[in-house]
């Protein structure tokens, strides 16, 4: 499905309902009022009902005879979209989204350093250790210097399947990124991401895997320690 990102008033409608359905002030099993919608976005009843088929197609919505149109089941979303995700993201700090998002790293990327410290290529070396320099440079944005690392990462495993799976987890790393890097208690994340990129240049498969579960354990570690000081939103 296409990113509707930055669209003009129909991605902008889409966004605005998005964010209601997904943080709840649209529930689950909700039927939508069209016409008052319509009114309170001040946009055309055609444009609403686009807006929708695009919801529809990802699973958030849904529209029945004599129902009309509502609001489906958690269960029925497709979390992994990458504008869901991106939505999800854009709003105060979902601990459900970064859970999940924890748990997936843990799987994901041992497995993808691994593959790196196989697979790499100059250039993706190249790539890593300029992400790395940005993350060490206090007048470079911390977050984007840190999924740099992370895409770069994920490209050097030259699957196509795993650099698409950071594509969607981007946005939910860049939330955790927001909280923790804007944190003076969050550690020095160079260190491990340094170790990580060693392994990988040493063409050692086990030690980059391993140094990427230690990152991780880093990582969680942080943010349980930050997420305890603040008010995170929770959806559902």
């Amino acid at each position: 499905m296409a990113d509707y990102q930055l669209r003009g008033v129909h991605g902008q409608t889409v966004a605005a309902l998005a964010g209601r359905i997904l943080s709840g002030e649209i529930p689950e099993g909700a039927t939508l009022d069209l016409t008052a919608l319509r009114e309170e976005l001040d946009v055309s009843l055609t444009a609403l009902r686009e807006a929708l088929k695009v919801l529809s197609a990802k699973g958030l919505v849904d529209a029945r005879q004599k129902r009309g149109t509502f609001v489906r089941p958690r269960t029925f979303w497709n979390t992994l979209d990458v504008d869901v995700m991106r939505w999800r993201s854009a709003g105060p700090p979902d601990m459900d989204l970064l859970s999940n998002l924890t748990e997936v790293r843990s799987v994901v990327e041992p497995a993808a350093a691994r593959m790196a410290a196989e697979r790499a290529t100059e250039q993706d070396l190249a790539d890593l250790t300029s992400a790395l320099a940005c993350m060490a440079d206090p007048t470079e944005d911390a977050v984007e210097a840190d999924l740099d690392f992370h895409r770069a990462l994920f490209g050097a495993t030259h699957n196509q399947l795993l650099i698409e799976m950071q594509r969607v987890l981007a946005n939910g790393l860049a939330m955790r990124d927001k909280i923790v890097h804007g944190s003076a208690q969050a550690g020095n994340p160079v260190p491990t991401h340094g170790l990580v990129l060693d392994r990988i240049r040493a063409r050692d498969p086990i030690g980059a895997e391993q140094a990427m579960r230690a990152l991780l354990d880093e990582s969680t570690k942080d943010f349980a320690r930050i997420a305890t000081t603040k008010e995170p939103h929770r959806t559902g």
